[in-house]
């Protein structure tokens, strides 16, 4: 689903130019947000000295971080290599910066898991195999693909923790919510997959059954490496901090597959 200066996916859509631009060219939609509540109580309304005095809470934050980590990590390799089926030279450039922006954000988070005691490569390890092979189901074929990807299946795994963060301490949250930002991924996709489409309307059923199932393989791995993790899961459904209740994780991934849709939309695909 981040660090070069760009708009956060949570960004509203921009509305129609006048003229020179057509009116079904829209920036990112929006991604998932948490349904607004009352002020942070509990462990949300604390900083990490605080809150890391409860040692589940501890183990789970730091299970965060490490997939967190591993998956800009992760994000950094395929972005390089996608920058080579790029069409042109401005094509490359951009997906190389993407790139960068990923990997700054992987040395965020390793510095924030040794600032806290924790050794960064222990805390990524768990969640290696399952992102690996996420990324190994979903090889993109061409270019177009590759875009979708970067979009579709980056920005799920974006509102998956986003939702999760706004249970964190504070010190955690912040962290979590800034290696969140939006390299430029949104933008330049949807911009070169609906040119794509426009000059080829054939191109939209393909990339449309790709994007489904991404979404598919997306939901199964987080849903995979949240059980295999004891803290992780527990901090879902309530048991650590103030976290979800079975109820409130399934309206969770409501909220996440209608993002996925407006996503959809906005790249000019069905969803």
């Amino acid at each position: 689903m981040r660090s070069m200066e760009t708009p956060d996916e949570t960004a509203a859509v921009p509305t129609a130019e006048p003229t020179a631009q057509p009116a079904a060219q829209p920036a990112a939609q929006p991604a998932a947000e948490p349904e607004s509540g009352p002020a942070a109580t509990g462990v949300a309304a604390q900083d990490w000295a605080s809150a890391a005095a409860e040692p589940q809470y501890r183990a789970a934050v730091v299970d965060l971080l490490g997939a967190l980590a591993y998956g800009e990590l992760a994000a950094f390799e395929r972005l390089a290599e996608d920058a080579k089926l790029a069409p042109t030279l401005e094509d490359k450039a951009e997906l190389a910066a993407m790139a960068a922006a990923e990997f700054h954000h992987f040395e965020r988070l390793r510095d924030r898991l040794a600032e806290v005691g924790e050794a960064p490569h222990q805390a990524m390890q768990p969640f290696a195999a399952a992102l690996d092979g996420f990324h190994r189901q979903t090889a993109p074929s061409d270019w177009l693909e590759g875009l979708v990807k970067a979009y579709v299946g980056d920005s799920i795994a974006s509102d998956f923790y986003r939702e999760v963060a706004v249970r964190l301490d504070s010190d955690s949250r912040t962290l979590v919510l800034a290696v969140l930002d939006d390299t430029g991924h949104a933008t330049f996709a949807v911009e070169k997959v609906r040119a794509a489409i426009a000059a080829d309307p054939r191109v939209g059923g393909r990339l449309a059954l790709w994007a489904r199932r991404l979404m598919g393989e997306a939901l199964s791995q987080a849903q995979r490496v949240v059980a295999d993790r004891d803290a992780l899961s527990t901090m879902l459904v309530g048991g650590v901090a103030d976290g979800f209740d079975l109820a409130e994780v399934g309206r969770m991934f409501s909220r996440i597959t209608e993002a996925h849709t407006k996503r959809m939309a906005a790249l000019g695909l069905a969803a």
